[in-house]
């Protein structure tokens, strides 16, 4: 049942997904966060790794090119992230979702909080499909030209 849900989000196992990010060597940020389980609600500390567009976690810090992390996210298919101290009633938290799924995260800080909600916002803006110059509509070129 979870390999189908992975499968499902774009989320699996499969060391190909990883699409050669070397997560082991100069990540963008890293750093413990709490994460909220995908299946049973309990909260677990995590190291995570944001790099080349997808957030990493591993159960350890000690991230080597023989590591297999615990799950990835690509970012792309992220739409938000942003505080989420009202929703779960607990400081520092914060949530990352995606169409399908909303991820909760507790930082050990406001400012660690900040940060990684300003490092994954970067990372979807640089990942997500950019508007390509031919799907640019110049307005007064346009209305000119007639």
């Amino acid at each position: 049942m979870a390999s189908l849900w992975r499968a499902a989000t774009g989320m699996t196992d499969n060391a190909t997904d990883y699409d050669g990010v070397e997560f082991w060597s100069n990540p963008e940020r890293t750093g413990w966060l709490t994460k909220q389980g995908e299946y049973i609600k309990t909260w677990r500390r995590r190291w995570f790794v944001l790099k080349q567009g997808k957030l990493f976690w591993f159960k350890d810090s000690a991230v080597t090119r023989a590591s297999r992390p615990r799950g990835v996210v690509p970012v792309a298919t992220c739409l938000t992230v942003k505080g989420a101290e009202d929703i779960l009633n607990k400081p520092n938290a914060f949530e990352l979702s995606t169409r399908s799924d909303t991820m909760y995260f507790i930082a050990d800080s406001e400012k660690e909080k900040e940060d990684w909600i300003n490092s994954i916002g970067r990372s979807i803006v640089q990942h997500s499909r950019s508007v390509t110059d031919s799907e640019i509509i110049d307005y007064d070129n346009n209305s000119s030209k007639r």
